[in-house]
């Protein structure tokens, strides 16, 4: 375990944490760029590995580590996927705007 991991409190990566999430949270709930939402995604995903990185090395357990691994397995599928989506939408629509997809379902 890197030892400036355990000399940094652990509330410091609790709030920076917490503050990343909180705008990944408003960009997704704000933005209408869906790649900007996608961002804003992948955004909160890292403040949770982040904080799963932190508690893991606190508290000695590997645990944290696997579930990071995990969650950065799917969050590369979401993005494949994701991305693919998006570029179809814009090859039909030509715009990434959020609020056009509404006619996808017409």
């Amino acid at each position: 375990m890197p030892e400036i991991i355990t000399k940094i409190p652990l509330e410091y990566f609790i709030i920076l944490a917490s503050t990343l999430f909180c705008i990944g949270v408003i960009g997704v709930l704000t933005r209408k760029n869906v790649l900007i939402i996608f961002m804003c995604v992948e955004l909160m995903l890292n403040a949770v590995n982040m904080l799963f990185i932190a508690f893991s090395a606190y508290k000695g357990d590997a645990s944290g580590q696997v579930f990071v691994f995990f969650i950065m397995a799917v969050a590369a599928a979401e993005v494949a996927v994701g991305l693919a989506i998006i570029v179809m939408i814009y090859r039909n629509t030509r715009s990434v705007d959020i609020g056009q997809l509404n006619k996808i379902k017409y």
